[in-house]
């Protein structure tokens, strides 16, 4: 399906926040994370703080609009929290069910590679259900690779359920050292 042409990526903001988690909890009780409680889904409040505590801290919360509604959403966050892992972000995408094939996560995953090569990160790294051949097929058209195939991690509709790492690097990779630190004051 060709991607909808009116759709608008742009940071989150706190109004976003009950459409970001209608998303999540359908795709918690339908979707790839079939099995979690509900009471294991963060409720508003801890959205939002969760989505400043990220921007706070560089790391993009984006969303995708289309005719003014919230269809989509992604962001990232620090894929180990050891200092020597602080040019690596993990990533996670999450599109709306009635707008999938539409595009949506075309548009937010270039958005988010494009944001966090701006901002010095150089390693962009993912955990795709093996089972999601759409969403592996979107990250192989962005240049990302396949560094790991972890089987029997979830369990999901009654079975084990393998993932697929994911890595694409950014900017200029590892090609050239990091730019330094700033100085501390």
């Amino acid at each position: 399906m060709e991607a909808h042409p009116g759709i608008t990526v742009r940071p989150s903001r706190d109004q976003d926040v009950e459409d970001m988690l209608a998303i999540y909890r359908h795709h918690i009780r339908r979707g790839i994370e079939e099995g979690v409680e509900d009471g294991d889904t963060p409720d508003p409040d801890d959205l939002r703080e969760r989505r400043k505590n990220l921007r706070t801290r560089r790391y993009p919360h984006l969303v995708a609009i289309i005719d003014g509604r919230v269809v989509g959403y992604a962001y990232v966050v620090l894929f180990r929290k050891r200092p020597a892992y602080r040019y690596a972000v993990k990533h996670s995408i999450y599109v709306h069910h009635d707008q999938l094939g539409r595009g949506i996560g075309r548009a937010l995953l270039g958005e988010l590679i494009d944001t966090c090569a701006a901002a010095g990160f150089r390693q962009m790294i993912g955990y795709v259900d093996a089972d999601n051949a759409a969403s592996l097929g979107l990250h192989d058209a962005f240049g990302f690779k396949r560094v790991a195939h972890l089987p029997a991690v979830a369990w999901r509709y009654g079975r084990w359920a393998d993932s697929v790492m994911v890595q694409r690097s950014l900017g200029p990779g590892s090609t050239a050292p990091p730019p330094p630190l700033p100085l501390s004051r």
